[in-house]
Parts: structure tokens; C-alpha cells; sequence
């Protein structure tokens, strides 16, 4: 029997666990002591193994070299976006085939993202690195403001300031500088124009370097404006038969082509300005989104990615990959922090509620419907609702950790 380690830094992941164990193989859970208690779905799991809530790259590392002291170990999987690039690490050290560490960062560091975009043609906002004063200099001449100064390796709108002036630029650098700790020193960052648009996500699944399923949403306010100040998160199903769509599917699949993507999972993002109309390229990463949207796909398109995700990975010549069959309806997402513990929400009662999101201070909703009208409709009706029962804010973090 094959073994798959499944780093896992965060809660998340179930689906790809079930779906290696239903296909014969041990899996092994390499997550952190204080969320060892979440509902893990046990029943896949063949073995755990903690590291400590502070555990370095090398630590999660060490443990999963400790495995293999005892116990031959076949994949190695990180689920998180912080798992990605420790799980490439672990493959070399222990000589494992797989994504290297290399080849990861261009899904991991902005800047290495943005400039191998640039090269091959996929738009991006206007961008420079924070190594050379005369170039950063250079480059607040050239464009016009606000900008953002943005992490490499952060996830979402964490980390983010925007900045309306040079002085103000030239002060988030100085104070990042003046931490003294690598992890926020300037080179950390970059700056890129700040654009006024709509978001969209891509959630790709590619087997053999063909994309053989995509999921596509657009979010109600961009994941920036919700993050810094609050508000209802929502996504729902783009709209077959748009323009949107068309473009965004041909971005994408540009994106990954250019990016020599072969079997995995990606979830990019892409901003449509509201000035010109014109795509541009926000991030990708070779994971699956978070805040639901797997399961809003699998609703409005019959596929799910943690599953689809497992199948390529475990992958063999005996047990094949299939594609999984699709489906055009809709589906979209309502999700905010709730000011109560755990929200009662026995009085939402429309029958296109189709998953209850169960989680402590939160409230949210999937909605499933073949009228993308109706969608809408209950996307602003939920927002209202939610806003006036139940919402509460939180005030943005910089980092994970903080």
C-alpha cells in the first residue's frame, strides 16, 4: 500500500483526504498541535503527526523525514498556501518526484509571478521590485497614483497598503525596514499600480497540461475592500454566454500554458478595470481557493477541486485519471464574520440553500439555481440580511500569525 504525507497548516482539506484513502492509499496528516482537534475527517487517516503552532519550514520538514525513517513515503501534498512550497522542499530532500521549489515560487512570489507574466504577454498592473532606490524612484515618476505595496508571499489582501502619494510609499518602506526582521524587509514587497476594477477567479483543473475543468466567479466587492473593511464576502457562477467569460477562459488558459503547468490544480485571479476594460493578471497559485468557492463550483459545475486534486496526484498506470462529467448551472456564496458564536439561522429558509456554512463567529450560505437572475437575487437579498442580523468586523491582519 502507498503512503501520501498531506501537510496541512490550516483546517482544511477533507475531500483530498477521503478521496486518497478511498483509493487504497495511507494517508498521513503532518498539521500543527493546536488544530489537531478540528473535525478532520478521521475515518481517511491513517497516522498523525504534529509540529508545534511557531514550526519552521525545516521543522515540518524534519518530521516528514522522520517518516520515512520507518515507513516509505510515495507523494507528498501541501494544502495550504503556505504548504506548497515547504511540500516542494520535503520532495527534494527526500528525492520524490513532484513540483520543485523552483518551479513553485512562480505560483508563490508575486514578483517572480508578475515579471514571467509580463514576458509572455499576460497583462498586469504596472509593477516594480523594492531593491534599488533610483528604480522605485524612477518608477513613482512614470505612473500615476495610488499604489499598493504589496507582500511576495502573502496570500489574499493581507499585508497591503495603500498609498496615494510618493512620501507615503517611501514611509511604508522605512517603516518595514526599520522591523529588522526579514520576513517584512522591503525587498519582501513590491509596488504595483492600484487599479479600480471587478475581480474574477479561475479554478482550473489540468491533466497533462490540458485543462479539463474550470470553474469561473466573480466577487460581489473585490477580496481588498472586504478584507480592509469589512462587509459580506460574495462569489458567484459567471454568466455562460458573456464576453467575460470568453476572454477570462483564454487569459487563463494562456496563463498556464506560458506557466508550463502539467497536472494539478490552480486558482488565479484576474481584475477587469473600470476605466478601460482591460484583464489583468492579480495572482496564481497552484492550489484550491479558499472561502468555499471548491464547493460553489461543485454546485454550479458538478466537479469538486480538493477531489479532482487528490485523483491527479495519486495518479498511476494502473488507476488512470478520468475527467470528471460537468454541468452548466449556478451557484454563489454569502459569508461573513458573525457577531455571535454560532448564528441561528433556522428562519433562512429559500430552497436554493444547498450548504450551511458551520463554522464558530461565522455565517454563510451556498445557493444552487439554473437562473443566473434568480442568483443575483438571493445574493442581494442574503447580503442584506446577514448585514442587518448578524455581521460583524474585524480589523484587517497583516500576517497570518499576528
Amino acid at each position: 500500500m502507498k503512503n501520501i504525507v498531506c501537510i496541512a497548516s490550516e483546517f482544511k482539506g477533507n475531500e483530498f483526504l477521503q478521496e486518497c484513502h478511498s483509493a487504497g492509499w495511507n494517508v498521513i496528516l503532518v498539521t500543527r498541535n493546536d488544530i489537531i482537534n478540528s473535525p478532520w475527517a478521521w475515518e481517511s487517516i491513517s497516522e498523525v503527526r504534529t509540529v508545534e503552532k511557531t514550526a519552521t519550514q525545516e521543522d515540518y520538514i524534519r518530521t516528514i523525514t522522520n517518516i520515512f525513517g520507518s515507513k516509505k513515503i510515495h507523494k507528498i501534498v501541501g494544502l495550504d498556501e503556505f504548504d506548497i512550497l515547504t511540500a516542494a522542499r520535503a520532495r527534494e530532500h527526500l528525492q520524490l518526484e513532484g513540483l520543485t521549489s523552483s518551479y513553485v515560487l512562480r505560483f508563490r512570489d508575486k514578483l517572480k509571478m508578475r515579471n514571467l507574466a509580463q514576458k509572455t504577454g499576460i497583462p498586469c498592473p504596472e509593477f516594480t521590485s523594492v531593491f534599488n532606490q533610483d528604480e522605485i524612484n524612477e518608477y513613482l515618476e512614470r505612473t500615476t497614483p495610488p499604489w499598493i505595496v504589496k507582500p511576495r508571499t502573502e496570500v489574499s489582501a493581507f499585508g497591503i497598503r495603500k498609498c496615494e502619494t510618493k512620501e507615503q510609499v517611501w514611509k511604508v518602506l522605512m517603516d518595514l525596514d526599520q522591523r529588522n526582521v526579514w520576513r517584512d524587509h522591503p525587498s519582501q514587497y513590491l509596488i504595483e499600480r492600484f487599479i479600480e476594477g471587478e475581480v474574477f477567479h479561475v479554478d482550473s483543473v489540468v491533466h497533462n497540461g490540458k485543462i479539463v475543468a474550470v470553474g469561473i466567479g466573480k466577487y460581489g466587492a473585490p477580496p481588498y475592500r472586504i478584507s480592509h473593511y469589512g462587509g459580506v464576502f460574495t462569489t458567484s457562477t459567471l454568466d455562460y454566454e458573456s464576453t467575460e467569460r470568453q476572454k477570462l477562459e483564454i487569459l487563463n488558459e494562456s496563463l498556464l500554458k506560458n506557466f508550463s503547468y502539467q497536472q494539478g490544480v490552480t486558482h488565479a485571479e484576474f481584475l477587469k478595470s473600470y476605466e478601460t476594460g482591460e484583464f489583468y493578471l492579480l495572482e496564481v497559485a497552484c492550489r484550491v481557493g479558499g472561502a468555499y468557492i471548491a464547493n460553489m463550483h461543485e454546485y454550479a459545475n458538478g466537479f469538486n477541486l480538493w477531489r479532482e486534486w487528490a485523483k491527479l496526484e495519486i495518479e498511476t498506470e494502473e488507476r488512470k485519471y478520468e475527467p470528471p462529467n460537468l454541468r452548466k448551472e449556478y451557484a454563489g456564496i454569502c459569508l461573513a464574520l458573525a457577531k455571535v458564536e454560532y448564528p441561528d439561522t433556522s428562519d433562512y429558509k429559500d430552497p436554493e440553500i444547498v450548504f450551511r456554512i458551520d463554522k464558530p463567529n461565522h455565517i454563510g450560505f451556498i445557493f444552487q439555481t439554473k437562473e443566473k437572475d434568480r442568483l443575483e437575487k438571493l445574493l442581494e437579498t442574503y447580503t442584506k440580511r446577514i448585514t442587518n442580523d448578524f455581521l460583524a468586523v474585524a480589523p484587517a491582519k497583516e500576517h497570518y500569525d499576528d
